[in-house]
């Protein structure tokens, strides 16, 4: 970092990063492009705004629900595509808050699902679940309310499962939490993903033990792969920030990345170079670097 505060692209980093003038701008909301209260800083605005200008396109790449996309659209005019779910769905911004379209959604099929509750129920007693479905999220008797809206159902979670007509159940499965009130959220990270395998991605991004389960192969950077692919972007033209273990993939793929100065440890290794805090505005210090540049 320099002395004026501005974050160089030549902040050491694990790997090298890409040389190609980038076409698009990939970034994680929590912990990296919002502030802590949950607000998008004018500098930021600024910088978002400035590089699609110039002709470089932005995602939001999220673990959050498309319906908690609001404090982004709010601010940013609604414009843009989002990832959100960890990859599980593409969302159309366009509309403004409370108007998403669901563009893409790969799901999480119910077996694996119902293979997962299982096997945590056994390899960690004690783990409650939540299901996150396109419409909304469910969750058991026992989950804690830790998210920003309550739950369309309360039941066990193999009850959330079942398909049945008319109802939630023929929504796509986009997640399944996994909850443990007494884990260290690494370990339990490490002891869930032992223990399922690969019949799903496990990730996590809370400061609690809480996991994130999509599909097989479904992750912030599957998904925006395939998003850069319908447009000709190759990787070494995407340059990617992010904070927590969810993010771990898209940095890694980024030609690139940034952790944020309050990044998980792990984080540090996936990425190319690291930015300045996310309440220090690491982002938008990065993107007006990368447009005094061209």
């Amino acid at each position: 970092m320099r002395d004026d505060g501005r974050v160089t692209s030549s902040t050491p980093g694990p790997r090298t990063p890409a040389l190609s003038a980038p076409r698009l701008i990939a970034t994680d909301l929590d912990g990296t492009l919002l502030h802590d209260d949950k607000t998008v800083s004018p500098r930021t605005v600024a910088a978002l705004a400035a590089a699609e200008r110039a002709g470089i396109e932005v995602f939001f790449v999220t673990g959050r629900p498309a319906r908690w996309m609001d404090v982004v659209s709010d601010h940013v005019h609604g414009h843009g595509l989002a990832i959100c779910g960890n990859g599980a769905a593409v969302v159309d911004l366009h509309g403004g808050p409370g108007r998403h379209r669901f563009v893409t959604i790969r799901e999480l099929p119910v077996p694996d699902a119902l293979d997962v509750v299982r096997i945590l129920r056994d390899a960690a007693p004690g783990t409650s679940f939540a299901v996150e479905r396109t419409g909304g999220l469910h969750h058991e008797p026992t989950y804690p309310p830790l998210h920003l809206d309550p739950g369309e159902s309360v039941a066990p979670a193999e009850k959330l499962l079942a398909a049945g007509p008319g109802g939630a159940g023929d929504q796509p499965v986009l997640k399944v939490l996994a909850y443990h009130p007494d884990l260290d959220p690494d370990g339990f990270l490490a002891l869930a993903r032992t223990a399922v395998g690969d019949r799903a991605s496990l990730t996590r991004s809370s400061p609690s033990a809480l996991l994130e389960i999509s599909g097989r192969s479904v992750s912030k950077a599957s998904t925006l792969a395939q998003c850069c692919a319908e447009r000709g972007i190759s990787a070494d033209e995407v340059v990617a920030f992010g904070d927590m273990p969810n993010d771990m993939e898209m940095l890694a793929w980024a030609g690139r990345s940034y952790a944020m100065g309050n990044a998980h440890p792990d984080v540090l290794t996936a990425a190319t170079g690291r930015t300045a805090t996310n309440n220090e505005d690491g982002v938008a210090r990065v993107i007006e670097e990368i447009l005094a540049e061209r």
